[in-house]
């Protein structure tokens, strides 16, 4: 991550006078992205209605909340009661062949992007990737018979029709300053919570009446090179090691490696941040560990001592309830 993508960043969660200099291009930012919404509301931006409902997971804020972790949930869920579910994805870094572009498992992270990849190496779930999440439920309809389609990220995205909203927020750095970019983390006003179908705070109880609260608790250790798993008790307390995070929000990661009583060397990169061998040559030599996002980029030229931490999102059962009520709603038959 660099300097002035953190002084930015601590500056939205924090507090900084310069940021009113900044008003300016807020004002018009909010201007373009309301205006986008009411085109959408008013029907007259092209937007793809599947013939199946669609689930979008996504932000209002800039940064990491939990989305990947949650579709992995939600994919479970879905499959238990039955119902077939898929995939679309912006695919954020990939470079596919072409467009639309079915993610498979043996792809690598810059043809597939690292998200759709882990989702799909972790699921084995159809997803489609293409920046028009409208052509991607397009294609992958075309592809598998689905009972619902899930949309990693995109709330944003008006060129698919939803039927269903969920909202994530980490609760630890809430919404900031409530400013819109660039004056803060916000890709919408504060405002547009008030019309999605749910939000889920990541990591402390919700309170406010249509919100949920969400927990991230690791699972286990994988290793790289040999995918040996093994338990969270591997490594003793105290042990010192080096923790990359390459997320929204690396804090939050090495937060979780010191709650396990571990002693992290933490390196906080980009989201999405390309990795080589020699970039991630620290010392004194420790183990290192990553996350599973981090680990779809890192494989191919991984050392014996690399692991990554798998982590699983677990709604309350109020959540849980709530959602099973709005599948029965959108699939009676199901």
């Amino acid at each position: 991550m660099s300097r002035l993508t953190e002084r930015l960043v601590a500056a939205w969660y924090r507090g900084h006078p310069a940021l009113a200099l900044l008003r300016p291009l807020e004002a018009l930012y909010r201007r373009v992205v309301q205006r986008k919404r009411a085109r959408f509301l008013a029907g007259l931006s092209p937007s793809y209605r599947a013939p199946v409902p669609v689930v979008v997971v996504g932000n209002i804020t800039v940064g990491g909340t939990g989305k990947t972790p949650m579709i992995l949930w939600l994919i479970e869920h879905c499959r238990a009661r039955g119902l077939r579910v898929g995939v679309v994805s912006r695919g954020y870094g990939a470079t596919p062949p072409s467009l639309p572009w079915r993610v498979q498992a043996e792809q690598s992270a810059a043809q597939a992007g690292d998200e759709p990849l882990l989702i799909v190496q972790r699921s084995a779930v159809p997803l489609m990737i293409d920046p028009d999440r409208g052509r991607a439920a397009r294609a992958l309809l075309a592809s598998e018979p689905l009972d619902l389609i899930l949309s990693d990220d995109g709330l944003q995205h008006y060129r698919l029709a939803r039927d269903l909203e969920l909202v994530l927020i980490d609760a630890s750095r809430g919404l900031g300053n409530h400013r819109c970019l660039p004056a803060g983390p916000l890709r919408e006003p504060v405002e547009r919570l008030q019309s999605v179908d749910a939000v889920l705070y990541n990591g402390a109880a919700a309170g406010a009446p249509g919100a949920f609260q969400f927990t991230l608790q690791p699972s286990a250790l994988v290793n790289l090179r040999t995918g040996e798993r093994q338990p969270l008790t591997y490594f003793p307390a105290g042990q010192a090691l080096h923790a990359v995070a390459g997320i929204g929000n690396p804090q939050r990661f090495f937060t979780t490696l010191e709650a396990l009583h571990w002693r992290p060397v933490a390196h906080a990169f980009a989201d999405h941040a390309a990795y080589s061998a020699e970039l991630l040559q620290f010392s004194p030599a420790l183990p290192l560990v990553m996350t599973e996002k981090d680990a779809v980029k890192c494989r191919a030229f991984a050392a014996a001592d690399w692991w990554y931490l798998t982590v699983d999102a677990q709604p309350g059962a109020a959540f849980a309830a709530w959602f099973d009520t709005q599948l029965d709603r959108l699939l009676p038959s199901a």
